[in-house]
């Protein structure tokens, strides 16, 4: 049985492209995409129809258009409308091209054929309806952030966690880094489904990439032994909720890259992470976005 989903199209200036990003995501809506069309940019995202009503759409309108004007730019041109389910999953894929990050790494659509040879590390994606295809800041802070760790300390024994896991992005550049095992966890059963899949795609073995829907509480579960590194690129409301269980899978050495931060809630995130035994060693920042590159005190 085919489902119908909502297709939301925003029509904004560049600079606020981030902040719609943010509040779609925070709406509820399974997949993003967006194309530069000269000096704006076009964001496409979806959801399923039965999750929202029509005035839920209109006070997200409404929203926007108050970002907007709090960032005093051009009210963005906001509309959707309902499509099949095969349509939906596909229609976003005509924005989405290979997509270098960092020094290392190169995310590829996975529906593109391979036209030459690279010296990066291929990175194959089909986010499905999961949040993550390296396009959004927040995961190229996280995606250079661990190539950045990875790199200069090669650690082939260490065993990560990803905590809402989206696309598997994350968890699919730590193994292709040379990680010995991952945790991937999330709360989205559409997630766990994308990130088995992109699994598959880049050849990964089942042993090496555990995935489990649920959340922190079935991740300390679900782990045999304090990890050497966490990822974690969710909402700041959430990383605040659970930073105070990471030190139940925590040990003195471990790291953890964690973003989904807006700049502007960078500061009540840090000082939920020093309450609680993190230390701050550095803060990235892209655009509107940061990421926090932390270790256990």
């Amino acid at each position: 049985m085919a489902y119908n989903w909502w297709e939301i199209r925003v029509l904004c200036d560049q600079n606020l492209e981030e902040v719609i990003f943010w509040r779609l995501d925070s709406f509820g809506c399974r997949g993003t995409a967006s194309q530069v069309k000269g000096n704006n940019c076009l964001v496409l995202a979806y959801l399923p129809e039965e999750q929202t009503q029509l005035l839920d759409l209109s006070a997200l309108a409404l929203n926007l258009r108050q970002d907007a004007l709090c960032m005093s730019l051009p009210h963005p041109v906001i509309d959707w409308s309902l499509i099949e389910e095969e349509d939906w999953a596909s229609s976003w894929k005509q924005y989405w091209q290979p997509q270098e990050i960092g020094d290392r790494f190169l995310i590829h659509p996975a529906w593109l054929a391979l036209s030459e040879e690279s010296d990066k590390i291929i990175l194959r994606l089909d986010p499905g309806a999961a949040f993550g295809t390296g396009t959004h800041p927040t995961t190229e802070l996280c995606l250079e952030s661990l190539e950045m760790r990875l790199g200069l300390e090669p650690n082939p024994e260490a065993i990560i966690a990803d905590i809402g896991c989206g696309s598997g992005i994350l968890s699919i550049g730590a193994a292709l880094l040379g990680v010995r095992q991952i945790y991937a966890v999330d709360i989205d059963p559409l997630a766990i489904r994308s990130t088995i899949h992109n699994r598959k795609l880049n050849q990964i073995e089942e042993e090496k990439l555990i995935v489990e829907q649920g959340d922190i509480e079935h991740l300390i579960e679900l782990l045999p032994e304090p990890v050497d590194g966490i990822l974690c690129n969710i909402l700041a409301e959430v990383v605040i909720d659970i930073v105070p269980y990471l030190q139940a899978i925590a040990k003195p050495t471990t790291w953890g890259i964690i973003s989904g931060v807006l700049l502007e809630q960078s500061k009540s995130v840090a000082n939920t992470l020093e309450e609680n035994g993190w230390v701050v060693a550095t803060l990235w920042k892209q655009e509107n976005w940061c990421c926090f590159n932390i270790r256990y005190s």
